[in-house]
Parts: structure tokens; C-alpha cells; sequence
């Protein structure tokens, strides 16, 4: 039985994050920001079994459970924020007001059941904005140390695949639930069914990073309001950026919004005509 064979058995989550690889161009906050996550990951797969990850201890300023390991590697980012000045809006701390006309709005762990679990699909993913308005943002995943970033206005190395149309397109989804406003599935399934190829991942951040280097050609959610701001923010410049759109299926703009509980049906497409389709695909109703 090899090293990671018996690490697994007894309940430990067998790899470690890399030293992320962030592009140059990215600000000082923003990349020690994304290190700190992996400090802080890495902290909590040597320290603490799958059980003990996700344990809950307490509940988010966006309402739902903080797990042990959300925990964990939000405090190694705010003591970031803190070491750079800037205002803080996490997952889990909601708003760290320090007067600032920066304000760091970061998913400090997107997936964080997939990491507790030893599934290697998680994210950092935090974005910058100056006075009011997004002005970077940067997306790594954990697991592999890649990351894509963007500045407002500034040209980008990667592309979108450019596809226009749902049918035969390659599509993320989140997974068909009941919710506040009723039922995604009818909206999932209608998705589906144009779709060439559907996958769930179960982490946002990732999705939308897959999307805008072209590995898959949209991202969605079917219409239960389930993304934060900071499930989208930093998607919201890098994806546009290389081509891309990302859109809500209620038309609600996304906007720097100090309270997490706000939700948005996010929508995260290789063009703005295949958003178009897929809005209208999740909003129509069943025929």
C-alpha cells in the first residue's frame, strides 16, 4: 500500500496544494491573497481527517454552514486583507469595513466539500474593487496551482471556445433542486437536453475558469439563486475578458453588495449569444 493508499484509508485527504503559479500582472494583495489559501489548505489537510473538515462551527455571514476547513483558510487570508489595509468581504466574515477605497471580495474555498473530501476540484478565487467598481480579479485552482486573472481594461492570454449555441455545446451546471422559488430541474433538464455534454463539478469558481480558457462552453445555474457575490465577481472580468459573458437568468445586475444573503442565478457562457440561449432555455417554461 503506497503513502497516499494508506493516507486515504485513514481518512486523510492525500495530496497537498502547490505553489500556486500567479501571473505577474497580478496586484501584491491579490496574490498573496491566493497564497495564503494555499498555506491555509494545506494547514488544514495535515492537521485535520475528512470528519474533522467539515465539521461545522458556526454559521456565515451568507447564511450558510462554515465547515472547519472554510475556516481555516479564510483567517489565513483576512490576516492578509489586514496586512494590506484593505477592506475585507468573505464568504464566511462578511465585511471587514477598514475604511479603504479598496475592498477584497474573495470565495476563500469554492468547492470546500470537494477539498474535504480528497475530490481535487476547489478554488480561490478573489477580485478588487477600487471605489466601487471591479478593477481585477483572480481565479486559482487549489489542487493544481493554475491560475487566470484580469485587469479592467487590459488584454488577456486566453480565450473562450467561442461556441454560440446550446446545441452541442459542453455544459456545467449546478445540480437540479428545490429552492426558494420553486424547482430548478424542469429548467436543469431542458439544459440537458440541447446540451451535448453536462457535467457537475460543484465549485462555481472552477467552472467559470473552465469556460474561459475554452475547456467547456458555459456554466450555469438553472435558476435557483444560489451564487453570492463572491461566487461570481472575479468570473464577472476574467471571462468577459476573454470573450465571454456572464449574465443572471433574472436580469439582476451583479454589483458590489455588502450583503451576502443577495443571490443571483449566475450564468457564465463563451459568447454573449449562447448566455442569451441559456436564459432563455432555464427561464422558459416548460412546453
Amino acid at each position: 500500500m503506497t503513502t497516499e493508499q494508506r493516507s486515504a484509508a485513514g481518512g486523510r485527504v492525500p495530496f497537498r496544494a502547490p505553489e500556486p503559479r500567479v501571473p505577474d500582472t497580478v496586484s501584491d494583495v491579490l496574490a498573496d491573497a491566493c497564497r495564503a489559501a494555499v498555506t491555509g489548505v494545506n494547514r488544514a489537510w495535515d492537521t485535520w481527517d475528512r470528519a474533522g473538515l467539515v465539521q461545522t462551527v458556526r454559521t456565515g455571514a451568507d447564511g450558510t454552514p462554515t465547515y472547519r476547513i472554510d475556516e481555516i483558510v479564510e483567517d489565513a487570508i483576512a490576516a492578509t486583507a489586514a496586512a494590506h489595509g484593505v477592506n475585507l468581504l468573505s464568504e464566511e466574515l462578511g465585511l471587514v469595513d477598514r475604511g479603504s477605497g479598496v475592498t477584497m471580495v474573495v470565495d476563500p474555498l469554492d468547492g470546500s466539500a470537494n477539498a474535504a473530501a480528497g475530490v481535487p476540484l476547489s478554488c480561490f478565487s478573489g477580485a478588487l474593487y477600487v471605489d466601487g467598481e471591479l478593477a481585477e480579479g483572480l481565479i486559482c485552482w487549489l489542487e493544481q496551482g493554475h491560475c487566470v486573472a484580469a485587469r479592467a481594461g487590459e488584454p488577456v492570454p486566453y480565450r473562450t471556445s467561442g461556441a454560440t449555441a446550446l446545441t452541442g455545446a459542453a455544459v456545467s451546471m449546478l445540480r437540479p433542486k428545490r429552492h426558494a422559488g420553486g424547482d430548478s430541474t424542469d429548467a436543469w433538464l431542458r439544459v440537458a437536453g440541447r446540451a451535448e455534454r453536462v457535467r457537475i463539478l460543484s465549485s462555481s469558481c472552477l467552472e467559470s475558469l473552465l469556460v474561459a480558457e475554452g475547456s467547456i462552453d458555459a456554466f450555469a445555474d438553472p435558476g435557483s439563486r444560489t451564487h453570492r457575490l463572491v461566487d461570481l465577481a472575479a468570473a464577472a472580468l476574467i471571462v468577459p475578458a476573454a470573450g465571454g459573458a456572464v449574465v443572471d437568468v433574472h436580469g439582476s445586475p451583479l454589483e458590489l453588495d455588502t450583503d451576502l444573503t443577495r443571490r443571483w442565478s449566475g450564468v457564465v457562457a463563451a459568447t454573449p449569444q449562447l448566455a442569451e440561449e441559456l436564459v432563455e432555455a432555464i427561464a422558459s417554461s416548460p412546453r
